[in-house]
């Protein structure tokens, strides 16, 4: 009889584990990125997506908040955990109430040194209540890009300090895009950010310019008939981006003006030079 009760008892436990264990979880953290892969130096961008269904609401970030919101990374070869640089929070501060959620940007390459060109694996967790809320791994790799050309500028008001601007190509979201990357020699080889320039198409070769005022000015083609200028300032503390103009290609605009003049005299068409020869 005792045995039976035992029995019995066990499995009603058992059951009432299982139930537990099967039940959702009363918060759920996600971590969306904004791409699957990135160049060495960008920012590295996502939304930490936060629902809250608990009945008390989370609070992080404020004097009285116990709760916190951190995003792990990895590397996937071998799932070591990556050291924070600094201990700035990951994301402004933040409340949820209960039945209510939240979705919040982080920007992971603030928080992490990512410029080694592998895969890596982040992953979102809450602590509230003494508990671990974790998200799923998201996985992203950073990739060093197709060179393209590149420059190299020196400082007059600082002696031996050297920055080299490249850039390079990759495909993103469906179309290849240009980048401007930089990275100082000579000094405290401090990390700068890598640019995304916009689309580019392959027929006129991009330039990167050096203009002796600190201004670095790239010019690309981003189709047929037009050009993007992108203007940074660079000095030896600092590299800013500036504007951006989009620029009508000169020798379209001429062809077009030379046609619209022929079709108004019912003269001969003139000749269409090809503009696809790759560079």
């Amino acid at each position: 009889m005792k045995n039976t009760t035992f029995l019995a008892a066990l499995a009603c436990a058992a059951l009432a584990w299982a139930a537990v264990a099967e039940s959702p979880s009363e918060i759920s953290v996600n971590l969306k990125l904004d791409e699957i892969d990135y160049l060495s130096g960008e920012r590295v961008r996502g939304v930490i997506d936060i629902k809250n269904t608990a009945p008390e609401k989370v609070s992080v970030g404020f004097s009285n908040s116990k709760d916190r919101l951190i995003v792990e990374v990895f590397r996937a070869s071998d799932m070591s955990q990556l050291t924070r640089i600094g201990e700035r929070p990951f994301v402004a501060p933040f409340r949820i109430d209960a039945n209510e959620g939240q979705k919040l940007e982080v920007l992971l390459a603030n928080h992490y040194a990512l410029d080694v060109p592998r895969r890596y694996l982040a992953r979102p967790v809450l602590i509230h209540g003494g508990l671990r809320y974790e998200g799923q791994y998201r996985a992203f790799d950073i990739v060093p890009g197709i060179k393209i050309t590149g420059a190299l500028q020196m400082f007059s008001n600082r002696e031996g300090l050297s920055r080299e601007f490249t850039l390079v190509h990759w495909m993103r979201k469906g179309h290849e895009h240009i980048f401007l990357t930089a990275a100082d020699h000579g000094g405290d080889d401090r990390p700068w950010p890598t640019y995304d320039l916009g689309a580019l198409m392959r027929i006129t070769r991009p330039t990167v310019s050096i203009l002796p005022g600190g201004e670095v000015v790239v010019l690309h083609r981003t189709g047929p008939d037009h050009f993007i200028r992108s203007e940074f300032w660079s000095l030896p503390d600092a590299l800013e981006f500036r504007t951006r103009e989009l620029i009508q290609d000169p020798e379209t605009a001429g062809q077009n003006r030379v046609q619209e003049m022929y079709n108004k005299a019912g003269g001969v068409k003139p000749v269409n030079r090809p503009w696809w020869k790759f560079w």
